[in-house]
């Protein structure tokens, strides 16, 4: 099943899209080598791109409303791509630790090219799923990294792309138990299969698909998931199956219309924040926490926890849900909701751009390129937000773009795009005041 010359074996556009719903067979996606596996989270991209389009134009059709907020989707963008950076300069931790394991303490080999393994991958990355997803809510210190993923006040494909930079770093443990006898080929093929299909179960626009909902995670029972109302909360932890929730008691169907988010809303577009935030406040309650034991408690306990409370804390501390909540949502100018959209497509394509010349770029392109993507999404989010001092960010954004890109580091492989680059970078003269233009324009006028 695997190629001869030991590549990557070229992926149908038919099979990445039968990817995301998890229904590409063993015969399909059984590997010999790590090296033959495809990146099938990278390859779906334009499918990602694709479905959210449908989403918003059936959401249009059904409710007429679109399925999200400009604000809120660049945030989620920006987190998804914020998350995939490290994968950038470094294998994934998840097949890091796996190979070392089966390298070094394998108990025995199954069959690479068996559908027995294939199927045993499946229901084992899908196991182990479950228990480090529950575990994320169930203690702090994962919870701050998992709680990214909660933080959007919308549901829909955006929310999907939603991922934390830290998580990766803790859900790794959680595997090794398989990589004692499951060669790294299978278990690296069911592990993005394993994320790719949780993606389409972000949205409201599928209410039920019948008889599924029995054995599948589904847009319904998801939902529930990332909801904050109390009956919600810790529920259906499911990847793929949504058999586990029901066999160790964490199942809830829908019921109540979903309030989602988290109990306590961070209230932030900015993807940096949204990331360290949580840390911030488990150091600040760690500290201000005394006894040893209630310090260790602080970080291996519930976040609902305190001193004399359950592991979990109490449920009626939950904040009651009233159906009038109402979104973080600044005002911001239409004029400038269409800069950062112009803009952040730009830096998608970058993006794009870097996963597909990563290997002929050098150590110091690659970083410079990462500091731009990371500078760019902070300054998006602070336009989003609509803060004071965030024409100030996007000029030196701005003015770092164009010292790099006339340094050549940020040279597109699309030379029709090298024009626009440059044209785009123009802020709207109504957010700025006139001092702070000036300095842009002369950063301009010197750098062109």
């Amino acid at each position: 099943m695997g190629s001869a010359a030991g590549g990557p074996r070229a992926t149908t556009p038919g099979q990445q899209l039968r990817a995301l719903f998890y229904v590409v067979p063993p015969g399909e996606s059984s590997f010999r080598t790590l090296e033959e596996v495809p990146d099938y989270v990278e390859k779906s991209i334009p499918f990602f791109i694709a479905f959210i389009v449908l989403e918003f134009a059936v959401s249009w059709v059904q409710k007429r409303k679109l399925s999200g907020r400009i604000n809120d989707g660049i945030s989620s963008l920006s987190l998804g791509i914020l998350s995939r950076l490290p994968d950038v300069l470094f294998r994934s931790v998840d097949l890091i630790s796996y190979i070392y394991v089966w390298n070094n303490y394998r108990l025995f080999e199954l069959p690479w090219d068996s559908p027995w393994t294939w199927y045993l991958t499946f229901l084992g990355v899908d196991f182990a799923y479950y228990w480090f997803h529950r575990i994320s809510h169930e203690v702090n210190i994962l919870w701050a990294a998992h709680q990214v993923h909660h933080s959007s006040e919308d549901y829909n494909l955006f929310t999907a792309l939603r991922q934390s930079v830290l998580q990766k770093y803790t859900s790794w443990m959680f595997n090794l138990p398989m990589a004692l006898f499951i060669p790294p080929s299978v278990f690296a093929v069911h592990l993005q299969f394993n994320l790719l299909y949780q993606f389409w179960i972000h949205t409201e626009v599928v209410t039920n698909i019948g008889p599924l909902e029995w054995i599948l995670n589904t847009p319904s029972h998801h939902r529930v998931h990332h909801g904050r109302n109390p009956y919600c909360i810790d529920k259906n932890y499911g990847g793929t199956l949504i058999i586990w929730d029901r066999i160790f008691g964490t199942f809830e169907a829908e019921d109540a219309k979903v309030v989602y988010g988290l109990t306590h809303p961070v209230n932030s577009f900015e993807p940096i924040l949204l990331q360290l935030r949580p840390l911030a406040h488990i150091w600040n309650t760690f500290w201000a926490t005394p006894g040893f034991c209630n310090k260790l408690s602080v970080l291996f306990k519930g976040p609902g926890w305190g001193p004399g409370k359950p592991r979990l804390g109490l449920p009626e501390e939950i904040p009651v849900i009233t159906g009038k909540e109402v979104p973080f949502n600044p005002r911001v100018p239409a004029y400038l909701n269409c800069y950062a959209v112009v803009h952040f497509a730009v830096i998608m394509e970058l993006y794009i751009d870097l996963l597909a010349t990563v290997t002929v770029l050098s150590q110091g392109t690659i970083l410079l390129r990462i500091f731009f993507i990371i500078l760019s999404l902070t300054s998006f989010g602070f336009l989003m937000e609509n803060r004071p001092k965030a024409g100030i960010l996007e000029i030196i954004r701005c003015s770092v773009f164009l010292g790099v890109y006339k340094l050549g580091y940020l040279r597109n492989q699309l030379s029709l795009l090298d024009c626009a680059y440059e044209r785009q970078i123009t802020l709207p003269e109504k957010y700025l005041n006139q001092q702070t233009l000036s300095v842009f324009y002369l950063v301009n006028v010197n750098l062109i």
